[in-house]
């Protein structure tokens, strides 16, 4: 299935399922803003990890991630100067396949991508809840901010987008989950990835100071 949607460009990587909140200010997200706000819902634009370039100024977005994620508007807190306070949620993802820079904001010809658990899932997600639980407890023992309590679902492919959200990752890693065909591929990663850090929170004495679970709001 293909589709035409607004995007947000961002540093970040937006997870089917997860809470994304967004402060806008930029003139060209303003507009989106309004112009989605003129739409029947569910009002949904497409996020995209930028991978050359910035979230904002001249110049922004020069690069983006060939896989993104749609995220629908739960939110909206309008301000009296025009800026926006909003809240998304993620929802299905898609595979960029044009890029339409001729208006104020960028618009994407994009095709939606299936969410298959792919085989061995519930094994691979047993063993990826046991090595989370672990971590989590090593990041809280280095001196992480807990968050908001978790409870790990049952379901291969929720889980696995939590996982990856969660999880202290950088950029490129997180962006390689949310490209992988299927959640059982994702969640061997996430083994493979979270095996990787609880070695590294072994020998380091203390984590960067932030909360575990990234509730920031992304200024555009």
């Amino acid at each position: 299935m293909t589709a035409r949607l607004p995007l947000f460009p961002l540093g970040t990587v937006l997870f089917p399922g997860l809470v994304l909140p967004l402060h806008l200010f930029e003139e060209r997200y303003r507009l989106l803003m309004r112009d989605l706000l003129e739409m029947p819902e569910p009002r949904r634009f497409g996020v995209v990890a930028i991978e050359l370039g910035h979230e904002v100024g001249e110049g922004a977005a020069r690069r983006l991630a060939p896989v993104g994620c749609t995220a629908d508007l739960h939110t909206v807190q309008p301000h009296p100067d025009g800026r926006f306070d909003v809240v998304t949620v993620g929802t299905a993802r898609f595979r960029l396949k044009e890029i339409d820079r001729s208006g104020p904001y960028l618009v994407g010809d994009v095709e939606y991508l299936g969410e298959e658990a792919g085989e061995g899932a519930a094994e691979a997600a047993a063993r990826v809840a046991r090595l989370f639980h672990a971590y989590r407890e090593r990041l809280l023992s280095a001196g992480a901010e807990a968050g908001e309590p978790l409870e790990l679902p049952d379901d291969p492919v929720r889980l696995s987008y939590l996982v990856a959200a969660a999880a202290v990752l950088d950029r490129d890693d997180k962006q390689r989950l949310l490209e992988a065909e299927d959640a059982a591929l994702r969640l061997r990663a996430e083994q493979d990835l979270l095996e990787r850090e609880i070695r590294l929170l072994e020998v380091l004495p203390a984590v960067p100071a932030g909360q575990f679970l990234d509730g920031a709001v992304h200024p555009n």
